[in-house]
């Protein structure tokens, strides 16, 4: 990634231990395996320390995405869907992680 260029890049750690990462880098030119010129990795990892969600593009597999140990292809279309499609499970998730922390019985 000699000439990658920063996009993006943000780490929160929550009150319960789990984190929520994302690292966007903007290439000279595409991965193996993606058609577009970003590298990136999107995360919300438990405090023991397993992938939950994952959003990523490794060398040679392409674009895919991790749900809660399920593996599919992801069809990447911007960097604003990539963080919209992240952004919604992943704030579910904090919120219901955090209610859990506080005691609270979320509605159905």
């Amino acid at each position: 990634m000699g000439d990658a260029q920063p996009v993006l890049s943000y780490r929160r750690d929550l009150p319960n231990g789990d984190i929520i990462q994302v690292v966007v880098w903007l290439l000279s030119e595409p991965l193996p395996g993606s058609p577009h010129p970003y590298k990136y990795r999107m995360h919300y990892q438990k405090a023991d320390a397993s992938d939950y969600i994952r959003y990523d593009n490794e060398r040679g597999k392409g674009d895919h995405r991790h749900i809660d140990g399920a593996e599919e292809p992801y069809c990447f279309e911007s960097v604003k869907n990539l963080a919209l499609d992240f952004s919604l499970p992943s704030s579910k998730l904090a919120q219901q992680e955090v209610s859990n922390e506080q005691g609270f019985q979320g509605e159905d």
